[in-house]
């Protein structure tokens, strides 16, 4: 992975689903570094390397993943957020908790805003020395409606903050009408957005997954 100049970086949620048309959505996109969520087990990216998450949802897919090129696995910040390093830059893929999730997730707490909040609390007492690439499903817009929760927004806004982190996503749109994304890619507050785009998950007229995936492009300093 080019950790110097132009860097592609996408993230999907793929809804435990792939076949050929997964495959070449993805690769039409060529990026860098993809941030995937809920993928099964055989999903594997031509020139790139993969890490995942130990852990699996309901339907044995993995929570995330992280797919580029020279790799170096890391400790697990969280049960469901796979962490790598490529050089000198520290790359998490995240699936935080939703509001209906309940017990159904790897995380502590008896509500959703305590869940949301352990967890990011437990990612800050992990903050990465050096620069860091983060994204993934987080379950809650950044702008506009609430999707996930007030607390869980503001929480995540905090640490985006304290992290020096711009999110080029927050701005583009969910599937769903008038509402925001809540898959994002969270990049140094220093480096340069050319480019952020949502791709629509389509073909041939029917969805890939119920999530759409996300593609940004920035200049690395």
């Amino acid at each position: 992975m080019r950790t110097r100049g132009i860097m592609r970086i996408g993230t999907w949620n793929v809804d435990a689903r792939w076949d050929e048309r997964h495959q070449r959505l993805v690769s039409e996109q060529a990026c860098d570094v993809w941030l995937l969520t809920e993928i099964p087990e055989h999903v594997f990216l031509p020139g790139l390397g993969r890490h995942t998450t130990q852990g699996q949802m309901a339907r044995a897919q993995f929570w995330a993943a992280i797919f580029a090129s020279d790799l170096t696995p890391g400790d697990e910040p969280d049960p469901a957020t796979a962490a790598a390093t490529c050089g000198e830059v520290t790359i998490w893929s995240s699936v935080l908790p939703w509001p209906s999730c309940g017990r159904h997730g790897p995380w502590a707490g008896d509500r959703h805003d305590d869940r949301i909040r352990a967890v990011l609390e437990g990612l800050r007492a992990r903050r990465p020395a050096g620069d860091l690439i983060w994204g993934g499903d987080w379950n809650h817009s950044l702008d506009g409606r609430v999707l996930g929760s007030r607390v869980g927004r503001a929480s995540l806004v905090e640490l985006l903050d304290a992290f020096g982190l711009q999110v080029p996503t927050a701005a583009l749109p969910h599937q769903i009408a008038g509402v925001y994304s809540i898959d994002h890619v969270a990049v140094p507050a220093t480096w340069h957005i050319r480019r952020a785009e949502r791709v629509h998950a389509e073909a041939d007229g029917r969805r890939l997954s119920d999530h759409d995936a996300y593609v940004i492009e920035v200049d690395v300093p």
